[in-house]
């Protein structure tokens, strides 16, 4: 889940986008209005009167709250298919900010006036957890993360991927782009006064990933414009638009790619490797910032939505690697290979047998699984989710430096479909054997299946459809990689050690992330752990290691989420018997959208008492 202490994912609008903001995800209102300016949407609201019953102030307040995070994120409603915003960036200026911030005080305030013994227990729950995620961001601005408002992975540097997700059907489509593209010095400016005043604080990304972020920048930096990534929505039109017009659009976007864009990023580029990242930490610990101890622990805390300590954590982490050990050398032994388990690693990684030619075969593979899995669906679930989804290629601009795989939900009006990306960059470093663990995860029936489901529950306000929590979300996408056998998977016992080495590949997350930003581990450290435990490629576990340095305590909340999905199953199992139905298990834990752990294990121990009693 996206916070304001994290404003490094305002235009991450396509990796690891599986959860979108609750309240304001970055900053507040655009830059061609005054941080004060209310939107039009929320004015239009009327205050409940004094009168009014508690449901009524709720919805009212759920409504105006939803309509402000959706004017202060305007990248994020794009992904939403609202444009209502598309000529707008974020405003990433220190005073919008503190505005968003005091006005997320105003609204808890306004939350808490609200007799809360007066709703029913479905608004009861809504508001429970709207304050939950109030208190959460209003203690998030403690830590300012939004003084690092950039990393390798996402950022400024690249905001042209939001075109990713534009509609660009119409004249006027076409002029928010332009409009966004005028305004880009100004949204650029602002990150550098961020970036400065984090260093005068003592708050900076770690050097070491940071090394990574000026030659992004320099793709920024063209000779031409039309060579430009801002300018690809321009290289084609719809029909229906004449040619004079398209002609007179490609020309301002060459205007303002040459005269804002390029000098812009050219500016950027100058402060950025001049000033900012000499001055960045050359340690990687979350602990060593100001606040450190206390950042960390409310970072897991946000991810995982529980209390657990870091050293708990760790010893999670390395029991179930030691437990996942042992099964995978079960499989090693199956296919009858002669060596340790580290020389079958090292088979899995090099042996060209489990690596497609190139980038086309691998999409290709995707897309056949993805068919084969839809098919098998209702096996396990009564209710399937109405929107489709695709798969497609990582822009080719990010992808040395991103993940495997992600998953981008579709808009909330069905406009978009559903989008599992694929990390096509080097096919060689791609294995078969974890393909069809990833696309049970990152499409069906992980993140696809269930964001998909949770937008179509028309009867949750706004807040609840759009929301994640990434103990949920993330702990979903990994019990479902389980669900592979039940439709028709890893028959072939190395893609059943695929799906085993993603099983520890979460798990050595407990161990490294706690390691490094609690215990004191190196990166190099961090590195040797993983690759002594799994069969990932050099690639893949270099990148695995810097985003959990980028993004400390995130990757903690899959295994923390998956274990207690499975605990929540077999406690029904067990307590059921032969009342136990599977779809109705998977019905009920994504029937309510994505909760905090401890909020569905009530649910689903409700849900459990209600069927034991039934006849």
């Amino acid at each position: 889940m996206q916070s304001k202490g994290n404003t490094l994912n305002c235009f991450n609008v396509l990796a690891g986008a599986t959860a979108l903001v609750l309240i304001a995800g970055c900053a507040s209102t655009a830059p061609q209005a005054p941080s004060t300016t209310i939107p039009p949407a929320v004015l239009a609201l009327e205050p409940p009167a004094a009168n009014t019953n508690p449901a009524q102030q709720l919805q009212t307040l759920l409504e105006a709250e939803w309509q402000r995070s959706l004017w202060e994120n305007p990248e994020n409603t794009s992904i939403l298919g609202d444009h209502r915003y598309d000529d707008r960036w974020t405003n990433a200026s220190l005073d919008a900010i503190k505005a968003s911030h005091e006005a997320d005080i105003a609204a808890l305030q306004a939350l808490l006036e609200i007799d809360r013994e007066r709703l029913n227990a479905a608004d009861q729950l809504n508001l429970d957890l709207f304050r939950q995620e109030l208190s959460r961001v209003i203690e998030a601005y403690r830590y300012r993360h939004f003084l690092m408002p950039l990393n390798h992975m996402a950022g400024v540097q690249t905001a042209n991927q939001v075109t990713e997700i534009l509609p660009f059907q119409t004249v006027k489509d076409y002029q928010n782009w332009l409009a966004r593209l005028r305004s880009i010095g100004v949204l650029i400016d602002q990150n550098i006064i961020l970036l400065r005043t984090g260093l005068a604080e003592g708050r900076t990304a770690p050097k070491i990933i940071m090394q990574r972020v000026p030659a992004q920048i320099e793709k920024q930096i063209v000779t031409q414009p039309e060579a430009s990534p801002f300018y690809a929505p321009f290289k084609t039109f719809p029909n229906d638009i004449p040619l004079d017009v398209q002609a007179q659009l490609r020309a301002d976007a060459r205007d303002a790619i040459r005269d804002v864009v390029i000098p812009s990023y050219r500016r950027f580029k100058d402060v950025f490797v001049k000033e900012y990242l000499p001055g960045c930490r050359d340690s990687i610990a979350a602990t060593d910032l100001p606040d450190g101890r206390d950042d960390y622990a409310f970072a897991i805390r946000s991810h995982t939505t529980t209390n657990r300590l870091p050293d708990d954590i760790h010893e999670l982490g390395l029991k179930e690697v030691a437990r996942i050990r042992s099964e995978m050398e079960l499989v090693k032994k199956s296919v009858k290979f002669n060596g340790d388990l580290k020389a079958f690693f090292r088979y899995l990684r090099t042996d060209k047998r489990f690596f497609y030619r190139n980038g086309d075969e691998l999409l290709a593979s995707y897309r056949v699984i993805g068919k084969r899995i839809d098919q098998e669906l209702p096996k396990l679930f009564g209710t399937l989710p109405r929107q489709p989804y695709g798969v497609k290629p990582i822009p080719a601009a990010i992808a040395p430096d991103t993940t495997t795989a992600y998953y981008q939900q579709g808009a909330a009006d069905g406009t978009r479909g559903g989008t599992f990306y694929a990390n096509l960059y080097r096919p060689g470093s791609r294995p078969k054997w974890e393909q069809e663990a990833l696309t049970l995860h990152e499409a069906v029936p992980g993140h696809h299946l269930q964001i998909a489901l949770q937008q179509e529950l028309g009867s949750l306000p706004e807040f609840r459809r759009q929301a994640g929590y990434t103990a949920f979300v993330e702990g979903w996408g990994l019990y479902a990689e389980s669900l592979g056998p039940d439709l028709g998977l890893y028959q072939d016992p190395y893609s059943k050690f695929g799906q085993l080495t993603y099983q520890m590949w979460r798990a050595v997350r407990l161990v490294v992330d706690t390691g490094m930003h609690a215990k004191g581990w190196s990166r190099q450290q961090a590195i040797d752990f993983f690759k002594d435990n799994t069969p990932r490629t050099d690639l893949d576990i270099t990148n695995e290691i810097d985003r959990y340095i980028a993004w400390p305590g995130q990757a903690l909340a899959y295994k923390i989420g998956e274990l207690k999905i499975k605990e929540l199953r077999a406690r029904a199992q067990d307590k059921l018997g032969e009342k136990f139905d599977v779809r109705a298990f998977h019905d009920v834990v994504l029937g309510s959208g994505a909760l905090p752990l401890d909020v569905l294990e009530k649910h689903v121990d409700a849900w459990i008492a209600q069927r034991a009693n039934a006849g």
